[in-house]
């Protein structure tokens, strides 16, 4: 049997002992009870009685253990032509202080706020300061019409909107405030109150007793630690694009998917404490939440926030330079992505112009992984394309290349194998197995490994 078969049958046949260890990994201020509280199918709860943070567990705990002047968040913004590094120190300091503004307008444990920003530090900050809180975050794509805007707020109710004063996309400024503006007037939830982040591409107007200014409140504010929550203690909703109906609300619990998100680090991606890990997404994405902010955070590497675009922010080298620059080991985006780089650069010319030698692997999800661009990025930059599968509803990997277990081939059309916790059967339309080579529906088998989703607002 290889290590990864091993590894997998293990995940599956001793499930509690399995995530028992992988939960070594977090800081817990109670150690949970249970590890999986199977009482109520399918409802299944992970770590039950557990007590902790994902807020200490992605920032403090680093800080107080030998990280705090290693670079946390590494923010690149072309459009903007700046660069900044947030060491664990001052992205500790940040949180707290804003969480502390978030407490002087009455946000506590259990309330929901909604996060309408760019591609900017103060997103992280403000989704970790809710997590700092108890508070349950609803983050909502940058730039999204204000209709759409105006369902989530219904659905989530939230106490109140952190926003920035607007975003650049392509060549032109995008005015957030008007968008969250006619939101509040569409939605029936009454929003109360909205603190806005003005930047210096584009000024808002500020509603008198509404609007508060997000510099101002964190001048006036003090910072406050870590709320001790339970690990079944919700930690967010993200909804689903609603491209087949009514978007619909994933909530998460905190504890599972700290320690689901911790074990993929090293196991899935094989980034180790203090390297550089680049997601190319966004942060209105489950790609964004997963893998810009929680699961580098919560390891202890450095994660990359870019605010650009793969070409015309200016060129199609724009992912070459960020990788040679910040010394990235390996990169997560869209194929979508490589599609573009290829037209506007199909000879890689622009990839000769940087020396890319720390890059090791390159992962792709979201959509299908074409067998031209698979091949054409593999000839280019020499390095392993791996293809992996997974979803809003899932958080992380369902299926993928374990290159921290063991590397597989890859073989274009294939995401590669199940992950471990990951259950995956095919099976015809009666829901008998099928064998090997037949194609037929893709079944998970109750329970989902760790982060498994509730929908109490579908």
């Amino acid at each position: 049997m290889s290590n990864f078969d091993s590894v997998f049958q293990s995940s599956v046949q001793n499930r509690e002992a399995f995530w028992a260890e992988a939960a070594k990994g977090i800081t817990w201020y109670k150690q949970y009870d249970k590890v999986i509280d199977s009482s109520n199918p399918p409802f299944y709860r992970w770590f039950v009685g557990g007590k902790m943070n994902t807020c200490y567990n992605a920032v403090d705990r680093h800080v107080e253990n030998g990280r705090a002047n290693q670079t946390a968040i590494i923010y690149d913004s072309p459009v903007t032509n700046t660069i900044a590094k947030i060491t664990y120190k001052e992205l500790q300091e940040r949180v707290a202080l804003f969480a502390g503004a978030l407490q002087s307008q009455g946000v506590t444990k259990g309330d929901t706020v909604v996060i309408y920003m760019p591609m900017i530090p103060e997103a992280a900050v403000a989704m970790l300061a809710c997590a700092r809180l108890g508070a349950i975050h609803s983050v909502v794509f940058g730039g999204f019409a204000a209709h759409e805007l105006a369902i989530r707020i219904d659905h989530a109710q939230p106490k109140l909107i952190i926003t920035a004063s607007g975003a650049i996309e392509g060549k032109k400024v995008l005015a957030y405030k008007p968008l969250v503006d006619s939101a509040i007037e569409q939605s029936v939830h009454e929003v109360k109150k909205v603190i806005l982040y003005q930047r210096d591409i584009i000024k808002s107007e500020m509603k008198e007793g509404r609007d508060f200014d997000w510099n101002e409140l964190v001048a006036a504010s003090k910072p406050v630690g870590c709320v001790e929550l339970d690990a079944t203690d919700p930690l967010y909703i993200l909804y689903t694009s609603g491209t087949t109906g009514m978007p619909k609300g994933v909530l998460r619990d905190n504890g599972g998917h700290a320690v689901a998100l911790l074990w993929t680090m090293k196991n899935l991606y094989n980034i180790n404490p203090g390297e550089v890990w680049w997601s190319a997404s966004d942060v209105g994405w489950v790609v964004g939440h997963s893998y810009i902010v929680y699961a580098p955070l919560i390891q202890g590497s450095t994660t990359i926030l870019y605010e650009g675009k793969p070409i015309g922010t200016p060129d199609a080298g724009a992912f070459w330079r960020v990788i040679s620059q910040h010394k990235v080991k390996s990169l997560f985006t869209a194929p979508t992505a490589f599609r573009a780089i290829k037209k506007e650069d199909p000879n890689g010319e622009y990839f000769k112009k940087y020396d890319t030698s720390c890059f090791e692997c390159l992962y792709l999800a979201g959509e299908r992984l074409d067998p031209d661009t698979l091949h054409w990025a593999e000839k280019l930059i020499g390095v392993p394309v791996i293809d992996h599968w997974w979803q809003t509803e899932t958080g992380w990997a369902i299926v993928g290349n374990c290159r921290g277990i063991e590397e597989l081939p890859v073989k274009e059309g294939s995401p590669t194998k199940a992950l471990p916790g990951y259950d995956v059967h095919i099976v015809n339309e009666e829901g008998i197995e099928l064998p090997a080579g037949q194609e037929g529906n893709i079944v998970i088998k109750l329970p989902l490994p760790p982060r498994q989703p509730r929908h109490p607002l579908a």
